[in-house]
């Protein structure tokens, strides 16, 4: 089923984040139905840095195709601003849905950006925006690679300013509409009533971010389509690693973490070791 199928039933869709080939088939296993690949988690994991426009675009589509190898769930791309103007904004979706991506994600911030949930954001004029989603409509191969369009405008230019401005971005031809950090319930609401009956919304949730922590059935009964959690990921991961580097160091022995971790063989499971051995048997030896 493409995304695009599967955004028009009623139900709405989760979609976890990942930022490589692990974390995308532990969530697959999980039995999630769509990936968002965040362009934060990939900041936080491959750089160790925050989300402030420092990950590339080949850093993204080398990301992707690796996914993309472990899975045929469909993901969602984090394409951030497009990495420039509309033919930057052109280029990157033909990188990107050719690594495997079924959406892109891109937002109205200037260049280099910053997470939606951060302080002292500017923006690019509405029309510029617009001319970019129109561009990416003309370059993608297929009618179903979605391009989702972002407004960070509640943060900078108001509430009002962000609905005027995700009206224009319908306009210009986006697929879903994102209208970044909601600072309130009503303002959920106020989103959902004014375009869901038009086209598949996106809702956000960050632990400790700006929006309201809603859950996938609250955010249903709004009208919202798909809810991304990007960097929960990283959150819960980070977290663990933490610990188990602490407990290293102060015991000089994992065997006071162990519950708290796979042993060798309990990885190897997870990660289909055994099963990616007997297909390779297979070839071997093989009689033409």
């Amino acid at each position: 089923m493409s995304l695009r199928h599967r955004l028009s039933r009623k139900e709405i869709l989760v979609a976890p984040g990942v930022y490589d080939g692990l974390t995308a088939s532990l969530a697959e296993k999980a039995g999630f139905e769509a990936l968002y690949l965040s362009g934060a988690a990939v900041a936080y994991t491959r750089l160790g840095r925050p989300d402030i426009g420092l990950t590339t675009a080949s850093e993204m589509a080398d990301t992707m195709t690796l996914i993309a190898d472990r899975t045929a769930l469909p993901v969602v791309i984090d394409a951030d601003t497009g990495f420039g103007n509309a033919l930057n904004a052109q280029r990157t979706m033909r990188l990107y849905e050719r690594a495997g991506a079924s959406a892109l994600q891109v937002e109205d911030q200037t260049y280099p950006k910053r997470c939606g949930h951060l302080s002292d954001k500017s923006l690019i004029p509405e029309r510029e925006m617009a001319g970019k989603i129109a561009a990416m409509a003309d370059a993608r191969c297929s009618e179903d690679t979605l391009i989702i369009a972002r407004t960070d405008a509640i943060a900078v230019e108001g509430f009002d300013a962000a609905t005027d401005r995700a009206e224009i971005y319908l306009e210009a031809g986006a697929d879903v509409l994102f209208i970044e950090a909601p600072q309130t319930r009503e303002q959920l609401t106020a989103i959902a009533s004014q375009f869901a009956p038009r086209v598949p919304l996106l809702a956000n949730m960050v632990e400790g971010g700006t929006t309201p922590s809603l859950g996938a059935d609250d955010l249903e009964a709004k009208g919202f389509s798909i809810v991304i959690f990007p960097g929960g990921i990283v959150r819960a991961l980070a977290k663990t690693a933490q610990a188990y580097y602490q407990n290293l160091a102060a015991n000089g022995s994992n065997k006071p973490f162990a519950e708290s971790m796979f042993d060798f063989g309990g990885l190897n499971d997870v990660i289909g070791t055994a099963e990616m051995l007997e297909a390779g048997a297979r070839y071997d030896n093989r009689q033409s």
